[in-house]
């Protein structure tokens, strides 16, 4: 029985690659604050290896306030296409700022321009003011060297448990929960 639960999830998502399923990467986030209350929301898998899940935003959001309070979090990624689920938690960590600006670079660059447009999670008198920051970096930037701000950072989900649900008739599903421990991952099944 394989016991390395990071490779199970890369060929889990590389089947929900192959079967087209739209936006495979997307992953509910859910963190909470200092005091315990809790917020999900969705963020893009970009990275999924030995060290970890790997996810970037702005630091200032919501939910990199309370990574910075709280490191704890969990995720979750749903394929329902091909009836499969992964449940993750674990503490997250920074990712190296070389690996942040490697990614940065990668992306859009009107989304890069949102990026410094916005300070995500803040409130906003008028989408008309939103607009007019974006024109305003696209004026200053108008090639693709547009600076990584200092507060988009990237993190990474250091998993303590991976959960595997695989959809069942009947309501019978699959689980099976791995475990880190100090020998490597455990494995429990799971009643659905």
């Amino acid at each position: 029985m394989p016991t390395d639960p990071l490779a199970r999830f890369r060929r889990w998502f590389d089947e929900a690659r192959r079967a087209r399923i739209p936006l495979p990467e997307a992953m509910a986030l859910a963190t909470a604050d200092r005091a315990g209350h809790p917020s999900v929301r969705f963020v893009l898998l970009k990275q999924a290896d030995g060290r970890g899940f790997v996810f970037f935003t702005d630091a200032r959001s919501r939910k990199g306030r309370e990574l910075r309070d709280n490191p704890r979090a969990s995720l979750a990624l749903y394929w329902h296409a091909i009836g499969k689920q992964v449940r993750v938690e674990g503490r997250t960590e920074d990712v190296p700022a070389a690996d942040v600006d490697r990614y940065w670079q990668t992306r859009p660059r009107e989304s890069r321009l949102a990026a410094l447009s916005s300070t995500q999670s803040a409130r906003l008198s008028a989408r008309a003011a939103l607009l007019t920051g974006w024109r305003k970096f696209d004026r200053r930037y108008p090639g693709e060297g547009v600076p990584r701000p200092p507060y988009w950072r990237g993190f990474r989900l250091v998993p303590d448990t991976i959960e595997f649900w695989r959809h069942r008739d009947h309501r019978l599903h699959e689980r099976e929960l791995f475990v880190r421990t100090r020998r490597g991952w455990s494995r429990t099944l799971l009643q659905p």
